[in-house]
């Protein structure tokens, strides 16, 4: 402990500093979800691991990992939309829009396991 420093100003900081955001875990996991999205389910686990390990604690990585994979789930039907009007416009569209709402639904089990992957990473990060 250094001596100039007062110290409830040091140990204030300092709990503040290990505690991990939800926020940021949320976001980190949301990227590895993009990149890593297209492995079936060791993606989402990662992603989920990731987003817990910096949300830190076994509930914070929970909520971190499900808000990552719902997250990816509806960028993914997004972009399922975009791409079908942009190739066959409107009636493309709306199979676009279909076909990811299918997967939005489908994808909700991606966000299960990203959410199974928190709590394990917010349980190591503990």
């Amino acid at each position: 402990m250094n001596h100039y420093i007062p110290s409830f100003w040091y140990t204030n900081y300092l709990a503040q500093s290990s505690k991990g955001s939800i926020v940021v875990g949320a976001f980190a996991g949301f990227l590895l979800m993009i990149v890593l999205g297209w492995i079936p389910v060791l993606g989402a686990l990662i992603s989920g691991i990731v987003a817990g390990a910096i949300a830190r604690g076994s509930a914070r990585g929970l909520v971190a990992g499900f808000i990552a994979g719902v997250a990816g789930a509806i960028i993914l039907s997004f972009l399922l939309a975009l791409i079908g009007t942009l190739i066959a416009g409107i009636l493309g569209g709306l199979i676009g829009t279909s076909i990811g709402g299918i997967f939005l639904v489908i994808s909700l089990g991606g966000a299960i396991i990203s959410s199974i992957g928190g709590l394990i990473g917010g349980a190591l990060r503990r």
